[in-house]
C-alpha cells in the first residue's frame, strides 16, 4: 500500500481505478478464456459423472464392507478445510483491526463460498437419494417425520448450511461498496445495470456507513465461532465412532488447525496467481506474501504437533487395536497415504523458516501445492487406514476408488473454478474501500 502511495498523486484514486478496471477492462483476457475453457471442461466431468452416480447409484463407486466411507468423505472433509481460511483472514482479522488483511480478504472469502459449496456437495451425492436431501431438515411435514439428530448426517446437514449461509452474507456485504463504485465507473448500459442493481441502491452516505459497519461486524462475529464449531463436528463424526484410529480427544483442535493449513495453503496459491495474473503487486505487496508465508508455517508446525499428540496418545495407552492401527499407517497397505501427508506437508514448509523464501512467489506457491496435496493425503489416511481393518478378521477388505469416484473429484474442481473464475472476471477482487481505509490510517500515524 506504501508503493501505491509512492507512486502516485493521488493514492485514493490510484487504488479505485486499479481495482475497478479489472472487471470493466479485464488485463488479459484471452488467458481468463483459456482457463475458463479447462474449468468447463471439468465442470462437464462433474455433470457426466453426478449423472452416472444417479442413475446407477452408489454402488458403482469403490465403497465396500467395511470401508462405506471413502474417495467421497475425504474430500468432503478437504473442501470444507480449505474454507476455512478465508473466514479466518476475513472475520477474525476485521475483529482485531488488522488492516493487512485488505488486500487477502475478497478473493479468501469467495474461496471460502466456493469451496463449502464443493464440500456440501458431497453429502448429498453420498445419500444414494440426493434428490430426499431436505429430509434432514426439521420442516413440517404431514408425515409427521423429524430428523434423526443423532445422525452425523443432520450434524453435516446444520454445520454445512449454516456456514454457507454466513460465508455468503459476509462476503456479499462487503461487497457492496465496491460494486457502486464500479457501477458509477462504467461507461456501458448492461454494466451499469448489473452492477446497479447488485449494490442495491449505495450512495455512500453517512447513514449507509453506518448501517454497513453495523452488519458487516456482525457477520464477522457470526462466522469466527463457526470456524472453530464446524470442523470441530466433522471430527466428531469420527471420534463419536467406535472405530481405531478415531476415538481421540485430540481430532477437534487437530481438524481445525489442519483445516486453516490446508486454507492458508489455496489462500497463498490464490494470491500469486492473482498477483501475477493481474499486475497487482503493489496491493498484494511482498508483505502479504511473508504474512502469509507465517501464518502457513505457524498453522503447519501446528498440525505437526497433532500428528506426535495422536501417535503419543496411542503409545501411552497401550490398547491393542489402536498399536495395530498405528502401525498399518506406518508400514502397512496405505503407509503411502501416511508418508505422503508427512513428507508433503511438512519437510518443503520448512523452507518457509527464512525471509527470502516467504518472499518468493514462486517458492510460496510449491510450498502451498504441497502442502494442499499433502493435506489430500492426511484425510484420504485418517478414512480409509481406520476402516479398511475392522474388529473382526472375516470382515478385512482393501479400498480402491472406482473410475467415477476420480472422475467426480475432478468434476468437483470444475465446480470450484468456474464460479471463482466468474467472480475474478466481473467483481471487484480486492476490497478498495478497506485499502483506501488502511492508506488514510498509515498516513494518519506517519
Amino acid at each position: 500500500m506504501t508503493e501505491i502511495a509512492a507512486g502516485a498523486r493521488d493514492p485514493y484514486t490510484a487504488v479505485s481505478e486499479g481495482i475497478t478496471r479489472i472487471p470493466l477492462h479485464y488485463p488479459d483476457p484471452r488467458a481468463w478464456w483459456i482457463c475458463f475453457g479447462c474449468a468447463l471442461l471439468l465442470l462437464l466431468a462433474f455433470f457426466v459423472s453426478a449423472g452416472v452416480l444417479l442413475w446407477y447409484g452408489v454402488g458403482m463407486w469403490g465403497n465396500n464392507i467395511p470401508v462405506n466411507w471413502g474417495l467421497a468423505i475425504a474430500n468432503y472433509i478437504w473442501f470444507l478445510g480449505i474454507g476455512h481460511a478465508g473466514t479466518l483472514i476475513s472475520a477474525m482479522l476485521l475483529l482485531l483491526h488488522a488492516h493487512w488483511r485488505n488486500a487477502l480478504n475478497r478473493f479468501a472469502e469467495a474461496m471460502t463460498l466456493f469451496a463449502v459449496v464443493c464440500a456440501g456437495l458431497y453429502p448429498i451425492l453420498h445419500l444414494g437419494r440426493p434428490w430426499l436431501f431436505y429430509w434432514m431438515a426439521p420442516y413440517p411435514n404431514p408425515m409427521t417425520i423429524w430428523p434423526q439428530f443423532k445422525s452425523p448426517l443432520t450434524w453435516d446437514f446444520f454445520a454445512v448450511l449454516t456456514y454457507l449461509i454466513v460465508s455468503i452474507l459476509f462476503w456479499y456485504i462487503g461487497l457492496v461498496p465496491d460494486l457502486a463504485a464500479v457501477r458509477d465507473r462504467a461507461k456501458k448500459r448492461r454494466q451499469q445495470v448489473f452492477y446497479g442493481l447488485a449494490a442495491l441502491g449505495w450512495r455512500g452516505s453517512a447513514w449507509h456507513w453506518a448501517r454497513w459497519r453495523q452488519s458487516y461486524r456482525l457477520t464477522a462475529a457470526l462466522a469466527v465461532p463457526l470456524v472453530v464449531s464446524v470442523h470441530s463436528e466433522v471430527s466428531l463424526l469420527f471420534a463419536a465412532g467406535p472405530i481405531p484410529g478415531w476415538a481421540s480427544t485430540v481430532f477437534p483442535p487437530y481438524f481445525v488447525l489442519g483445516a486453516a493449513f490446508s486454507g492458508f495453503a489455496v489462500v497463498s496459491m490464490i494470491a500469486v496467481v492473482l498477483r501475477h495474473a493481474l499486475g497487482l503487486g503493489a496491493l498484494v505487496s511482498v508483505r502479504h506474501l511473508d504474512l502469509l508465508g507465517k501464518l502457513l508455517l505457524a498453522t503447519g508446525l501446528m498440525t505437526a504437533y497433532g500428528y506426535w499428540a495422536e501417535i503419543f496418545e496411542v503409545l501411552y495407552s497401550g490398547e491393542k487395536q489402536e498399536l495395530g492401527t498405528l502401525m498399518d499407517r506406518l508400514v502397512g497397505a496405505y503407509s503411502w497415504s501416511y508418508w505422503g501427508a508427512v513428507i508433503a506437508n511438512f519437510v518443503p514448509l520448512q523452507l518457509l523458516w527464512f525471509h527470502r523464501a516467504r518472499t518468493q512467489p514462486l517458492i510460496l506457491f510449491l510450498v502451498a501445492l504441497s502442502v494442499t496435496v499433502g493435506m489430500w493425503f492426511e484425510r484420504y489416511m485418517l478414512l480409509v487406514t481406520s476402516l479398511y481393518r475392522d474388529w473382526l478378521v472375516s470382515s478385512w477388505g482393501e479400498y480402491h476408488p472406482s473410475f467415477w469416484e476420480w472422475t467426480l473429484f475432478a468434476g468437483m474442481l470444475g465446480v470450484f473454478f468456474v464460479p471463482f473464475l466468474l467472480f475474478v472476471r466481473f467483481l471487484p477482487v480486492i476490497s478498495s474501500f478497506e485499502v483506501k481505509e488502511a492508506l488514510f490510517e498509515e498516513k494518519r500515524r506517519a
